[in-house]
């Protein structure tokens, strides 16, 4: 991979002039790179990562697996976008497996997650059946820890 590319996978927030002298190249060249990916659309935004725990009505998450019937000539590309397209959704996956899908949905309540997948996923012509899981407890995202170092639960070592 590009290293480029993998630096900017795991911190987008570098500027210009630290990515240059990370990698040896003079800053404009590290500019046009950035440029030149992001107009062939390989690189497609910029995030940050958020502890939703720590976060006041952050609301829920759920991973929905679908297992879907793929239409005779778009395969799984249609029911994909049909999904995709509702502001629920935040990833969508195709996996092997059990079922095709994974979709990472969001929603103010457990019980307005599962509404979305009655009255939404289940409607979707061609999904057959349907796993709903709730997130808990999110311990590392794309790479980055959530846990702090040094839990403060009050408990001491004892010797």
């Amino acid at each position: 991979m590009d290293k480029l590319l993998e630096i900017l996978s795991e911190n987008s927030s570098f500027t210009n002039k630290e990515l240059s002298l990370m990698l040896g190249e003079p800053e404009d060249y590290i500019a046009a790179q950035i440029k030149e990916y992001e107009q062939a659309g390989v690189i497609k935004g910029y995030k940050a990562i958020v502890d939703f725990e720590k976060v006041p009505d952050a609301g829920v998450t759920a991973i929905i697996e679908l297992k879907v019937t793929p239409k005779k000539e778009t395969g799984f590309d249609e029911i994909a976008s049909q999904i995709m397209s509702f502001d629920e959704v935040s990833s969508m996956y195709l996996m092997a497996g059990s079922f095709d899908f994974a979709v990472f949905v969001t929603g103010k309540t457990m019980q307005d997650v599962a509404s979305f997948v009655a009255r939404k996923i289940s409607c979707v012509d061609g999904v057959i059946a349907s796993a709903t899981h709730f997130m808990l407890k999110t311990y590392k995202i794309g790479g980055v820890s959530l846990v702090d170092d040094n839990p403060s639960d009050g408990r001491g070592m004892v010797l």
